[in-house]
């Protein structure tokens, strides 16, 4: 994995010094930035045991970044809006890892053949994450206007290989959720035809440093 990204990586550094365009150069930055987000990856995969570095992180960053990615890969026209609320505090998590989790919602909406996607984001009080109240929450919600979750696979949605697609892989929603529970925090969902949200909710303050990172 490490030699061919770094091939990758090269390439696009080439690319971005030739160019002269700026949108091309932005792009090239795109894929070296994912290179390097897939090369820490790859290295903490080949530490058994190793846990992922928690840093305290602004979670609208995250999703501009998802956002700037998603533009970049769409193969159709889909319009991306942002209803964020400037005054939440940063909160500790792992960025490659909460990237992973947009970009998978993201995604899962453009394979809906979502044309409009929405980021918002909250804070709630006193909210219950599985059986234990939390104080204080961080909301982000992904909302898009596609095909909506089969009725079929509603109950399972969050399990591994299962997909509302004949050529899904049925992993993205379940990477998804594990990170949310990594964080201590929780992926939920509710859908109908035209009408999909996605909520993840993270804890604010001293919480939300305690996930099954430990």
């Amino acid at each position: 994995m490490k030699n061919p990204l770094a091939g990758v990586r090269g390439a696009a550094q080439l690319l971005k010094r030739r160019v002269g365009d700026a949108e091309l150069a932005r792009l090239a930055d795109l894929i070296i930035g994912e290179a390097d987000r897939l090369a820490a990856l790859t290295d903490r995969l080949l530490q058994p045991g190793g846990k992922p570095h928690l840093a305290t992180i602004n979670l609208h960053e995250v999703a501009e970044r998802a956002r700037e990615l998603i533009a970049a890969e769409a193969l159709t026209q889909v319009r991306v809006e942002r209803d964020y609320d400037p005054s939440l505090p940063g909160l500790r998590g792992n960025r490659d890892r909460l990237l992973q989790l947009v970009l998978n919602l993201m995604r899962n909406a453009l394979q809906a053949q979502a044309t409009r996607i929405s980021l918002r984001s909250r804070a709630e009080h006193n909210v219950l994450i599985g059986e234990k109240p939390v104080r204080l929450v961080v909301r982000l919600d992904v909302i898009d206007d596609g095909l909506g979750v089969p009725e079929g696979v509603r109950e399972s949605l969050f399990m591994p290989l299962v997909s509302g697609r004949s050529d899904g892989t049925g992993l993205g929603l379940a990477l998804a959720r594990e990170i949310a529970q990594e964080h201590g925090g929780t992926l939920t969902f509710r859908s109908r035809p035209g009408h999909t949200v996605f909520s993840l909710m993270l804890p604010l303050g001293g919480e939300a440093a305690r996930g099954t990172y430990g």
